[in-house]
C-alpha cells in the first residue's frame, strides 16, 4: 500500500481511537515483569497514538506547539486515554513566553503551480529550505505575488561576494506594487537592506546567503524587531528556484508566503498520570515531551516517546507496582525545558526527595537511528554543571544490561541536560533515557553496526515540516519501546540499584534471555 494510504487508514483509526478513549483498558494485571510487559507493549499501539497525534495536529492548524489547539488538543488525548485506563490524572498548568521561533501554525513559501519548500527552523538550519525571520506587523501574513529579484547574484558566485543586492533604490526600480522580494547578503548591512524592501512597499521578502561554498547551504536567521515587512530566510537553492534565473527584475514566477509569527505569553500545561498503587515515598517518574516545533507535527520529535510511555502506561493499567509510577507529558520542551522547569520548580523538598529517578524518552524513532543511552556514569561525556546525580550510572546500567540481553548495540550519549531530565538532574534527582539522533551525522562506524545512511543525519526531519507520520524507523521504535518498559517496570518493582529500596520479594531487573547473548558492541 502506498504510504499516503497507510497514513491515512492509520489516522483514521486513530480518531476512531480517540472517541473509544473511555473504554476499559485491556492491560493485564500480570504485564507485571520485564518479559510480559514486553510482550504486551506493541509498536501497532505505539503507532495507533501517532497517528492521533498527527490527526490532531491537522486539525489543529499544522503542529503542536505549546499554547496551541494542536498541543492542547494532544495534552486532552493523553490525559483522557490515562485517566480511561485508571490512572490519576492531573494537568499542571503554567504560563511561558513564545518569543524565539514563535511560529504559530507553520510558514509556507511555494511557487504557484510548482515547488512546495519545507519549512525548518532558522532559515533551513537543520535541513529545510526556509524558515520564518523575525516578527512581523501584522502577525498573520497570507500573501501571493509576482517575485522581484533585487539585483542578486546567483551561484556560481565569487568569493568574497560584492553582492549590492537590496542596498540602492534603483534595485527595486519597476518592481509592482506589493511583490516579494528576494534579497541577498552582502556589501551594506542587513538593516539597510530590510529598512529600504520595507519602504518600498514590498508584501514580503525571501533573505538569503552571499552563495560562494560553504555559505550555500547556510542561512541566516536572527530575530530583527521593527519591521512591518514579513520576511523568511532561504537557502540559496531556494532562491534560485525563486528567481527563475533573473538577477534583476520580474523573476516571471509567482509566489505564495505565509507567516504566522506570534511571539507573546501563552497558557499551556503538562499532563500527569500516577498510579493508584505504589510506594508514594519512592516515586519513579517517567517522562517524554509532548510538544512539537511551530513549522510540523513533530511526529518524532516528540511524538514517538510521548506515544511509547502512553502505550507503556495502558499496558500497565492493572499492573500494582510497588513503587508508585508517575508518567509525565510535559509542554514547552521545545522552548527551553519550560514544562519540566515548572514542575520541578513546583515541588517541595520532600516532594523532590520523594522521587527515586526519572526516565526520559525523547525521539525513539529517528529514520537514519543509533541506539544511544544517556551515559549516566560520565565516562563518554562532559559531566553537566553540578555533575551526574548518584544512581544516574545504575540507571545507564540497566538499560546497558537489557540491551545486552537482547544482543543490541548501543552508544552513549552526552548527559548533558539538554532534554527534560535536565530540571530534575539540577536538583539531584538520578535520571536516565535513550534517544535515537537527532541533527547530528551518522558515521560510517555507525551505520556499520546499525545500518542507515553514513554521512547522513540521524533524524532529516528533525525540526522541520516533514517530521510527520511517515518519519520514523519501525526497527529502532519497537526496540526503544520496548527497552523503556523493561525499564520502566523494572524500577516500578524495585529502585535497589537506584537507591537501595528493595520491592517486596526478590524482584529481578534482569530480562530473562530469549536466545544466546551476543556481544553488544558500542561500549
Amino acid at each position: 500500500m502506498h504510504r499516503s494510504a497507510v497514513r491515512t487508514g492509520i489516522a483514521a483509526l486513530a480518531v476512531t481511537g480517540l472517541l473509544a478513549a473511555a473504554l476499559p483498558s485491556a492491560a493485564a494485571p500480570n504485564n507485571n515483569n520485564s518479559a510480559k510487559l514486553r510482550a504486551a507493549v506493541d509498536v501497532a499501539g505505539v503507532r495507533a497514538h501517532q497517528a492521533a497525534l498527527q490527526t490532531i495536529s491537522d486539525d489543529g492548524g499544522g503542529n503542536r506547539l505549546s499554547g496551541t489547539a494542536g498541543y492542547n488538543g494532544s495534552a486532552d488525548y493523553v490525559a483522557d486515554r490515562a485517566a480511561a485506563a485508571g490512572y490519576d490524572v492531573s494537568v499542571q498548568p503554567f504560563q511561558y513566553d513564545l518569543t524565539f521561533l514563535a511560529d504559530f501554525t507553520p510558514p509556507e513559501l511555494d511557487v504557484v503551480g510548482g515547488r512546495e519548500f519545507v519549512p525548518g527552523i532558522g532559515g533551513a538550519q537543520f535541513g529545510g529550505d526556509f524558515g520564518s525571520m523575525f516578527k512581523s506587523t501584522p502577525y498573520g501574513v497570507d500573501v501571493t505575488a509576482p517575485v522581484w529579484a533585487a539585483d542578486i547574484v546567483l551561484p556560481p558566485a565569487p568569493a568574497p561576494n560584492t553582492s549590492t543586492s537590496g542596498c540602492e533604490a534603483a534595485d527595486y526600480a519597476g518592481m509592482p506594487a506589493g511583490a516579494i522580494v528576494l534579497v541577498q547578503r552582502g556589501t551594506c548591512t542587513f538593516a539597510q537592506k530590510f529598512v529600504l524592501a520595507d519602504s518600498i512597499g514590498a508584501a514580503g521578502m525571501v533573505f538569503f546567503n552571499e552563495g560562494q561554498p560553504p555559505d550555500r547551504v547556510v542561512p541566516l536567521w536572527f530575530n530583527f524587531d521593527g519591521l512591518d515587512i514579513p520576511t523568511v530566510a532561504a537557502t540559496v537553492e531556494t532562491a534560485t528556484v525563486l528567481s527563475n534565473g533573473v538577477l534583476q527584475g520580474l523573476t516571471g514566477l509567482d509566489a505564495h508566503l505565509k507567516i504566522d509569527w506570534q511571539p507573546g505569553t501563552y497558557e499551556t500545561s503538562n499532563v500527569i498520570a500516577e498510579t493508584p498503587e505504589g510506594d508514594p515515598d519512592n516515586v519513579v517518574v517517567v517522562g517524554a515531551h509532548l510538544d512539537s516545533v511551530g513549522v510540523g507535527p513533530g511526529i518524532q520529535d516528540n511524538g514517538s516517546g510521548s506515544a511509547a510511555i502512553l502505550e507503556i502506561a495502558e499496558e500497565m493499567a492493572k499492573v500494582k507496582p510497588r513503587n508508585k509510577v508517575r508518567f509525565m507529558w510535559f509542554g514547552a520542551e521545545e522552548s527551553g525545558l519550560l514544562g519540566s522547569e515548572a514542575y520541578v520548580a513546583s515541588l517541595s523538598d520532600a516532594e523532590r526527595d520523594r522521587i527515586a529517578a526519572m526516565l526520559n524518552f525523547d525521539m525513539i524513532g529517528s529514520p537514519n537511528f543509533v541506539r544511544f543511552v544517556y551515559d549516566g556514569d560520565l565516562s563518554d561525556s562532559t559531566p553537566p554543571p553540578g555533575g551526574a546525580p548518584e544512581g544516574s550510572a545504575q540507571i545507564e546500567q540497566l538499560f546497558l544490561d537489557y540491551f545486552a540481553s537482547q544482543g543490541l548495540a548501543t552508544e552513549p550519549t552526552p548527559f548533558d541536560g539538554r532534554s527534560d531530565y535536565g530540571p530534575f538532574i539540577e536538583v539531584g534527582i538520578p535520571a536516565g533515557g535513550l534517544f535515537t539522533g537527532a541533527e547530528g551525522i551518522k558515521t560510517p562506524e555507525q551505520a556499520a553496526v546499525y545500518g542507515g545512511v553514513a554521512g547522513e543525519q540521524y533524524d532529516q526531519c528533525y525540526h522541520l515540516g516533514c517530521d510527520d507520520f511517515d518519519n520514523v524507523s519501525l526497527t529502532a521504535l519497537d526496540q526503544m519501546a520496548d527497552a523503556a518498559a523493561h525499564a520502566t517496570i523494572s524500577l516500578a518493582q524495585s529502585t535497589a540499584i537506584v537507591n537501595g529500596v528493595r520491592g517486596k520479594g526478590n524482584f529481578n531487573p534482569r530480562p530473562e534471555h530469549p536466545e544466546p547473548l551476543v556481544p553488544a558492541g558500542g561500549r
